[in-house]
């Protein structure tokens, strides 16, 4: 089973104060999972795609996430377009994406689940809500959830030509 800790999440928010807030809720949730943030979508892809500032990244300075924590009101390129972006990638798409924002629309909630969500959360209020949500959050995706080992990719599923079945 892979430990927890090493599960990376990947928080897209242009609120500095929220990724700070978040990070600072990881913690006194005693969850011990890396948070690395974008401030856009943009920002966002070019991360996962390792374009733009993280052409020349590797692994240990950009490393793929586990889970991605993603606002939908950002500046360039906002949460919806890189949600779509990034379901419709096959080399990305497998990646669980939590919708965390402010936003209670229900055309938010519903367009989010359309393009591929794996959750919708609004963000709380307060800080011990917060810590509450980072707690749940974690226990249920790196103790409830069995997510793929990443580092088998490409060693699971079938091809056309795969003849396995015979």
């Amino acid at each position: 089973m892979m430990n927890s800790n090493s599960i990376v999440i990947l928080m897209a928010d242009d609120d500095e104060d929220d990724i700070l807030l978040t990070q600072k809720a990881l913690q006194k949730g005693k969850l011990l999972n890396t948070l690395y943030s974008v401030s856009n979508g943009e920002e966002l892809l070019d991360y996962l795609l390792h374009r733009g500032k993280y052409t020349n990244t590797d692994n240990t300075d950009a490393p793929l996430p586990g889970l991605i924590l993603l606002d939908l009101n950002m500046p360039k390129k906002d949460g919806r377009e890189a949600l779509r972006e990034i379901k419709n990638h096959p080399e990305l798409r497998d990646i669980p994406i939590v919708v965390f924002t402010t936003s209670k629309a229900e055309e938010d909630i519903y367009r989010s689940y359309k393009l591929g969500v794996n959750s919708f959360i609004t963000k709380p209020v307060t800080f011990d809500k917060l810590i509450e949500v980072m707690q749940a959050l974690g226990k249920y995706w790196f103790e409830v959830v069995t997510l793929p080992d990443k580092s088998k990719k490409g060693t699971y599923g079938t091809t056309a030509n795969d003849d396995s079945t015979h």
